[in-house]
């Protein structure tokens, strides 16, 4: 079992940027992908980004392609998403996940249901 903790987020002003940064603990090593997901008010979650351990193969929504960039730390067994530009479309909170299941293809990194292990969340809210 893993312990997923996420960090960064807070109040920022639309055009503006912040860092989340997602800790994770415990067995790491079962860890395929690393993912971030976002729950926007009156939505159902949806995935934001992904990068695979293996062979640090990302994956992006449209929604946030050219704007956001997952990376990790294996070190410090961190996973960031860098989100500039934001917009008040971007409000939500982004949820931290682990994939220990498979090995995915790219094509299923934004797939939720290959994601079970998850963090509490941390709410980004972008004013206009």
């Amino acid at each position: 079992q893993l312990r997923l903790v996420e960090s960064g987020g807070g109040l920022v002003q639309s055009g503006g940027s912040l860092k989340l940064s997602c800790v994770v603990s415990g067995n790491t090593s079962d860890v395929y992908n690393m993912g971030w997901f976002r729950r926007r008010p009156r939505k159902g979650r949806e995935p934001v980004s992904s990068i695979a351990n293996r062979d640090g193969s990302t994956y992006y929504a449209d929604s946030v392609k050219g704007r956001f960039t997952i990376s990790r730390d294996n070190a410090q067994n961190t996973v960031y998403l860098q989100m500039n530009d934001l917009k008040p479309d971007d409000t939500a909170v982004y949820y931290c996940a682990a994939n220990t299941l498979a090995i995915i293809s790219p094509r299923s990194m934004g797939v939720e249901l290959w994601y079970n292990n998850w963090g509490q969340g941390t709410q980004v809210t972008v004013s206009s």
